[in-house]
């Protein structure tokens, strides 16, 4: 019998109604006891002291690209974007393809100590080196039918369809592209998470004109209700902020609707951006990192593309963040703690459409278990744009429980907190 105690944590759980201080018992891989003042049940029991740290649910990124390799310098590594940031459960977005689905279930989902889900994406090609080639992405590059299959055939992994509302796409190919995905989502029974940005490079002549305030209310014509909204804080034209600086007409509707908001961080963040969407009182329901390798500090497979035409994602200097720095961005923005840890835990769950498995601490369930630092201080952060903002709360990753197995928090693409 293996036994871990971590005593004395800040235990936050919004889903079940916890926030105390609270010792968690975990004996072969679940989680046996939650309680004050618990005791090992064994003498060789480890346990870790925990005070003044966050004990969280396993966070869920949302937004991973993590095929590595298949998708040349976009893909990282499962583990160090997953357990060893902390985090237990990835969705990756997009790298894998109906054709290219089995290599990433026995070479990425596998071998991964971090539980890999797939939103699948909704091209033959998947997301090779992150739609440098948007040629590789127009309509007659879709198989509805084939797409359907294979997601149901691998409905373990698969959770979602992955697609992209871009004007470099709209100016080519109007609405189609959308229209076939939203099909596959509905066929399937699927969520589609749909990217809003800008497809590169964009047509310089022969494609059609396109209003980018236009695009936001067409795709949100084809959609269903639990389909995802992707980068509301983004900076790029045609999402959730008009060119006049003003929220969207049609973003509370969309909500109203059903539809989620997933804040897909990465090189699209931008801290004025959310201050619009925020103060008009839109409220994002989950948080993934969007790392990949473009944007990341790690060394670049042979032979591949040395920059991204998508000019935003060299901002960051290909620097170092994580999804527990993206927590950092949303507590700076002032959303609650009680909201920023639904939106990697429950929240995120059931994005994943496995709510009855993960994302909450519970008796009896698998001990997927994130523990944080939890300071207080003056910080910098900066968003792409070379905005930056001050903050007294910064959280970063000191360690996971793995269904039970420890996991320190070293990967190397985890930042350095800057002090004010």
């Amino acid at each position: 019998m293996t036994q871990v105690l971590l005593k004395g944590g800040r235990v936050v759980d919004p889903s079940a109604g916890l926030d105390a201080v609270l010792d968690i018992l975990v004996v072969n891989g679940r989680i046996a006891a939650i309680g004050p003042d618990l005791a090992a049940r064994e003498t060789d029991a480890e346990t870790i002291d925990c005070r003044d740290r966050l004990v969280l649910p396993g966070l869920i990124d949302t937004h991973a690209h993590v095929y590595q390799y298949v998708t040349g310098r976009f893909g990282l590594n499962a583990d160090m974007c997953g357990v060893q940031s902390g985090v237990t459960t990835l969705v990756d977005q997009g790298g894998a393809s109906c054709i290219t689905m089995p290599g990433f279930r026995h070479f990425v989902a596998q071998p991964a100590a971090t539980r890999v889900l797939a939103y699948m994406s909704a091209y033959l090609v998947g997301g090779l080196e992150g739609h440098y080639y948007p040629d590789l992405y127009r309509p007659d590059c879709l198989d509805a039918a084939a797409t359907v299959k294979s997601a149901l055939a691998n409905a373990d992994l698969v959770k979602g369809i992955k697609a992209h509302a871009e004007i470099g796409g709209f100016a080519r190919w109007g609405l189609d592209v959308m229209k076939i995905a939203a099909k596959i989502g509905r066929d399937a029974n699927l969520p589609l998470y749909i990217h809003f940005g800008q497809l590169w490079p964009k047509p310089e002549a022969g494609g059609l004109a396109v209003n980018p305030d236009s695009i936001f209310d067409q795709v949100v014509e084809t959609l269903k209700p639990g389909d995802i909204l992707a980068h509301p804080f983004s900076r790029h034209p045609g999402g959730f902020v008009e060119e006049n600086g003003r929220l969207h007409p049609l973003v509370h509707e969309a909500t109203a609707r059903g539809l989620k908001v997933d804040v897909g961080h990465g090189s699209h963040f931008s801290f004025n951006t959310a201050r619009i969407v925020l103060d008009s009182g839109v409220m994002p329901d989950t948080l993934g990192a969007d790392m990949h390798g473009y944007n990341t500090t790690v060394p670049a497979p042979a032979g591949t593309p040395d920059s991204h035409p998508d000019e935003e994602h060299s901002f960051l200097g290909r620097s170092q963040f994580s999804l527990v720095s993206a927590m950092t961005s949303m507590l700076a923005l002032g959303l609650p703690l009680d909201h920023v840890v639904r939106m990697v835990t429950s929240n995120a769950a059931k994005l994943a459409g496995m709510e009855d498995q993960i994302g909450t601490l519970q008796v009896g369930r698998g001990a997927d278990i994130s523990v944080l630092d939890d300071r207080r201080g003056r910080w910098v952060l900066e968003d792409n744009e070379g905005t930056k903002v001050v903050t007294d709360r910064m959280l970063t990753p000191l360690f996971c429980l793995r269904d039970g197995v420890r996991f320190n928090a070293n990967s190397p693409s985890l930042p350095l907190a800057m002090a004010a």
